[in-house]
């Protein structure tokens, strides 16, 4: 007789809230994110009580929405929609992507893009017209998915962040998700 093996399907998803194996796989596969230099902020993994905060602090602010990518059924990434606060009428129209990460077991098999077209989705539906994410200079594969994604780079920050050993530079990319009409009569043109 064959053995039959069921084969998970990549899934990116929502979360709301987590259950203890979910917070589990989510936090190992940030501690792989950190440990290979994507760490989004972080530089060595901090004690997992202090992870489990970080992410139970994330559902618990209006404007973050929390997306995981699962590999066989195990959430292996994430990434975050920041939407603009209330009283932020003026930027209403631009969001920014945070947290974003496939853990490195778990690359190579089209999750980073599918996270981000997710996300854009979920900005394209809520009206935000301009997503923004900042990377450092040494996120080659972060880069290269922004920029065969339509992100272009409008900034460089110096010293952006120290990675451990040296200062690198951060950039800054943006990506028009909805035709912007600017009054030309105000742009000196």
């Amino acid at each position: 007789m064959d053995k039959i093996r069921h084969i998970q399907q990549p899934v990116i998803e929502a979360i709301k809230e987590f259950d203890q194996a979910d917070m589990d796989d989510l936090c190992e596969a940030a501690e792989e994110a950190i440990l290979d230099g994507n760490g989004f902020g972080w530089l060595t993994p901090p004690r997992r009580i202090v992870q489990e905060n970080f992410w139970k602090g994330v559902l618990m602010v209006p404007v973050r929405e929390l997306y995981c990518a699962r590999f066989e059924g195990r959430i292996v990434g994430s990434g975050q929609l920041l939407k603009p606060f209330s009283n932020n009428e003026a930027g209403a129209h631009i969001g920014q992507v945070a947290t974003f990460f496939i853990a490195p077991y778990a690359r190579g098999h089209g999750l980073a893009i599918g996270l981000l077209a997710v996300i854009e989705n979920s900005a394209k539906e809520q009206g935000i017209k301009i997503l923004e994410v900042d990377v450092r200079e040494t996120q080659t594969a972060a880069i290269a998915l922004l920029e065969g994604n339509g992100y272009e780079k409008w900034a460089t920050k110096s010293n952006y962040a120290w990675n451990g050993e040296r200062y690198v530079d951060g950039f800054y990319y943006k990506k028009e998700l909805a035709e912007l009409k600017r009054d030309e009569s105000l742009s000196g043109n």
